[in-house]
């Protein structure tokens, strides 16, 4: 069954990443001590990286942040719309994330055991994916912007998550905290 479409989620941050992750890896994460031991340093969210089971979407910027998350398959790919391209500033080379059936979205401050109110949940079967992030500079897009300067009703998401099985053989994949590479780098 093809997931349905589904709408930009609004997803917040106070510790300047928000991330995707595999909740079956991190039930050993159960309060602020077991957290800052498994993602309290960067060195620390690069391993969970290259495990493929977390997936930072990181600016190093603290805010709400409007994410929209489409899934692909082998019938319908993941894609950016003419209008995300026409918008697209910037996007990540793929990520692994290795999937156990779920795949959560939050700020990385929300990454554990306990069920925040705030993460979105998808169902994504098992299995590997590629997963690339695309920055989107909707603020750009004629009528994105309403008269008092915040995102208008139609405006394009802040970042567009795209996620697709992994092809077979692909096995070279990010593993950078820093989701987007350095202007001229």
């Amino acid at each position: 069954m093809t997931p349905l479409p589904r709408p930009a989620e609004t997803v917040a941050t106070d510790a300047g990443m928000l991330a995707l992750w595999d909740p079956e890896s991190f039930t050993d994460v159960v309060d602020h001590d077991t957290w800052d031991l498994r993602l309290g340093a960067d060195e620390d969210v690069r391993r969970h990286v290259r495990a493929g089971s977390l997936v930072p979407i990181n600016i190093r910027s603290d805010g709400a942040f409007a994410v929209l998350v489409r899934v692909g398959g082998p019938d319908r790919p993941a894609e950016l719309t003419e209008r995300e391209r026409a918008h697209g500033l910037v996007s990540s080379d793929a990520y692994l994330f290795c999937s156990s059936g779920r795949m959560w979205l939050s700020g990385i401050e929300a990454v554990g055991a306990q069920a925040w109110p705030e993460i979105v949940r998808f169902e994504l079967p098992a299995g590997r994916y590629s997963v690339v992030i695309h920055l989107i500079a909707w603020e750009d897009e004629v009528g994105g912007v309403d008269c008092d300067g915040a995102p208008s009703a139609t405006a394009l998401p802040d970042f567009v998550v795209l996620v697709a099985p992994a092809g077979p053989g692909q096995d070279v994949f990010r593993t950078d905290v820093e989701t987007f590479d350095p202007p001229g780098g």
